[in-house]
């Protein structure tokens, strides 16, 4: 049987990729609605991803970052998104290209994303470039600043999720799009 030429994972990817998208494209013009906040996973080691050197020094992979109190100057385009976020109550500017989100949670909808990396390669790519998404309630590995005080929030690890489910540890659902897998011979 012929492989197809028609890349539906790559398709369906992008095609999720643009809800992260026209939410952020939202925010910007209304700003954040009611409670709603965002977790984006983003790597840190993408071509096109911008950060700090310390920010790349202590995340040299992977980061997940907060939408929520202190964040300014988001901006959306058709390659990506930047903002500025406090990190250890320092202000840093990161310029995120679509291709390096891995993951989006919106807690208050208990509404998640997760998107396949296949471009990576070595232990990148077992792990397939997907990150647990944090559950409500729950802090990233590295929080930005965004207590309403300003004071920096506590560091913590976020429970893994069971990607295998599509429940995250706190039982929100999560949508999860990898390559498709052969399916020959199961009915």
């Amino acid at each position: 049987m012929a492989e197809s030429e028609i890349d539906y994972g790559v398709l369906l990817q992008r095609a999720l990729r643009s809800v992260v998208r026209v939410v952020l494209e939202r925010t910007v013009r209304e700003g954040l609605p009611g409670d709603h906040h965002f977790y984006l996973s983003l790597r840190t080691d993408h071509a096109g991803t911008q950060v700090p050197p310390f920010l790349r020094q202590r995340f040299p992979e992977e980061i997940t970052v907060v939408l929520q109190h202190q964040f300014r100057d988001l901006t959306v385009d058709d390659d990506g998104f930047a903002v500025t976020l406090r990190f250890d109550g320092m202000p840093a500017r990161i310029v995120v290209p679509w291709e390096a989100v891995v993951a989006f949670f919106d807690p208050t909808a208990e509404f998640g994303l997760r998107f396949d990396m296949p471009a990576l390669s070595g232990a990148a790519a077992q792990r397939s470039g997907l990150t647990a998404v944090p559950p409500p309630g729950a802090a990233p590995a590295e929080r930005n600043d965004t207590s309403p005080n300003g004071d920096a929030p506590s560091e913590r690890e976020a429970p893994d999720a069971d990607p295998a489910s599509g429940d995250d540890a706190d039982g929100a659902k999560v949508l999860s799009f990898g390559r498709p897998r052969d399916r020959r011979g199961d009915d």
